[in-house]
Order: C-alpha cells, then structure tokens, then sequence
C-alpha cells in the first residue's frame, strides 16, 4: 500500500445517496425491461425477448447491491458479527461478477446457435427498442457512476448497466447493417464484441471480490516500505515484524503488528505516533499493536522452543520480565 491520504465524506451520507442511486436505477432498468419484454412478445422478436431477459439480469444484480447496501449498515449483534454485515457488499460484488461470466457464457451460446441457425430480425422494431434502451441504460450509469466506486457492490451494479449500453450500441448497430444490406451475421460479431468488453471488467471485479473475501491484502501494500517509514519517522523504535493487513472492505483496511521500542517508557508515545502516521499516510485508521521490549514474547514462547509449535496462544502465558502492551483504537 503505497503512502496516500484520502478524503472522505461522511459515511452515513454517502451510504445513504449511494442507496437511493440503486434504487433509482433499479426502476430505471426495471420498467424498461417490462416494456422490452411486452414489445417482444407483440412482435415476435426473439431478439428483444433475448435483451429483456438480460435486462432481468441486471435489474437482478441492482436489487441485489441494494439489498447488500440495506445489510451493511444494518444494526447486529456485535457478539456474533463483531464487524457488521459490512462484508455483504463485497459479496455481492462477487455474485455480480460471477453474474456477468454466465451471461457472456449465454452470449456465446447463443451466437453459436444462431450461427448456425440464422433467425429473421425486425430491423425497424429493434432499432426503435434498441435506441430507448440506451437512453434508459445512460441514465442509470449517470446514476450510478457519481457513487462511491471504491465501493465493489456499486462497481459492480454499474458494469452490469455499462455492460447493457454496449449492448444497447451494438443493437443500433446491428439494425443499422441489416436494414442496409440484409446481412443479419452483424447481430453476432458485435455481440461476441460486446462479450469480450464485458469479461474485461468483471474479471478485475471477481478478482478484487476474491481477495478481499479471502483476507487478502491491499494489491499495493509494500510491507517493507511501511517499515522504514514508520522506522525513519517515529524515534525510539528498534523494530517492526509480524505485519499483517487485511480488508474489512476495500475502503477499510486491518492492520496486526509488533514494534519494539528502546525505552520502556516510551511505549505509549510510540503507540500514538505510530496510530497517527498509519493513518494520515496509509488511511489504516483501525490497527491492534503490540509493543515489545526488548524481546518478542511469542517468537521466545514458540519460536525457539519446536514442541510448542501447537501450543494454544490461549493458554500460554507471556515471559517473565518482558514489556508487553497491546491496544486496538478503532476509528
């Protein structure tokens, strides 16, 4: 994790507007998605029957975000969920990347058939539905695209609608050619096109989800760096070792570490130093850090002795004569 400091705005607001944008956008594609239905059964255009039900797709992964968004700032029990429901974002940008893959895997299949099996287009109806359907899927992604995109839920809810404005473009385009020349092959080039584009975004998507599920660290976390700098910067520190960051989500990274100090007397003006440069130069405002001196408890309980190796940390005790002070400030 590189050095940075970000700005936010208040979470509870910035919760709250990026809630009502899901919503907005979810009825949005929702009643377009029952007008495309309707306009495909009085045609009898596979096609639009086709788009409406990835229209059903999406509006499915925009109540899904929201629902995610209405489970993280839920009130729980913090005895067994000590961190919330935060995490139901993250989850549900995973299941919408995962979504996103079995719809381009349905495009393929269908593309092959139709290859195979050419179907007769209503070019000018098409168009007509094709061209609604952009404005419609514009408007949701102006909606959404002003939200936090940090945030992978949302990420993920807008590659969904982005994924349908390709698919509304090359709709128009596919109309266009076939009005023009009777060449109805157009309709399955662009929609491999139009596949490929999607399975772009939503592998970084499913990889993102993945490690923050998988209590990854941030990608560009550099523990070395992190080390000389709170080293250079905070006098009195001998060392720092044990380090471990995770994400609660991707905006709320964890941070475990031990740092041994020179001066016994010192610790807690080390602590505080410490806490204040992780968060004004890593935005890590959540940290639980044990201070040492001279030596590190656990590495002389389990590491020079291999026959405790399965000790329980539960059951052992700190040595004799050690330093050992550890405190978690949340912010």
């Amino acid at each position: 994790m590189s050095s940075s400091h970000h700005h936010h705005h208040g979470p509870c607001a910035d919760e709250t507007a990026d809630r009502r944008r899901l919503l907005l956008a979810f009825i949005i594609i929702f009643v377009f998605m029952v007008v495309e239905f309707f306009g495909g059964l009085l045609s009898g255009s596979l096609a639009l029957m086709a788009d409406a039900g990835h229209m059903a797709t999406d509006a499915g992964a925009l109540f899904l975000a929201l629902m995610a968004k209405w489970l993280s700032a839920k009130d729980t029990d913090a005895d067994r969920f000590p961190y919330g429901l935060k995490r139901a974002q993250v989850l549900a940008g995973f299941l919408n990347g995962i979504g996103l893959i079995v719809l381009v895997a349905w495009l393929f299949w269908e593309s092959a058939h139709r290859l195979f099996n050419p179907q007769e287009i209503s070019a000018g109806l098409m168009m007509s539905v094709a061209i609604v359907g952009l404005g419609a899927n514009i408007a949701a992604f102006y909606i959404l695209h002003r939200g936090n995109m940090q945030d992978l839920n949302m990420r993920g809810a807008m590659l969904h609608v982005v994924a349908d404005i390709f698919g509304s473009a090359a709709a128009i385009v596919s109309a266009l050619v076939i009005m023009a020349t009777g060449w109805v092959t157009v309709d399955i080039l662009l929609t491999l096109i139009v596949s490929a584009l999607i399975l772009r975004s939503a592998f970084p998507l499913l990889n993102e989800a993945a490690r923050v599920l998988l209590q990854g660290a941030p990608s560009d976390f550099d523990s070395d760096e992190m080390k000389r700098t709170l080293t250079n910067e905070v006098p009195h520190i001998s060392d720092i070792h044990e380090v471990q960051i995770w994400m609660l989500t991707p905006q709320e990274p964890r941070l475990v570490m031990h740092i041994q100090v020179d001066d016994p007397s010192r610790a807690q003006p080390v602590l505080q130093d410490v806490k204040a440069l992780l968060a004004k130069q890593y935005d890590i405002h959540h940290s639980t850090i044990q201070v040492e001196c001279p030596n590190c408890p656990d590495k002389n309980i389990f590491h020079d002795d291999p026959d405790h190796h399965e000790a329980s940390e539960k059951d052992s005790q700190p040595a004799t004569g050690h330093f050992r002070k550890t405190q978690e400030v949340s912010a």
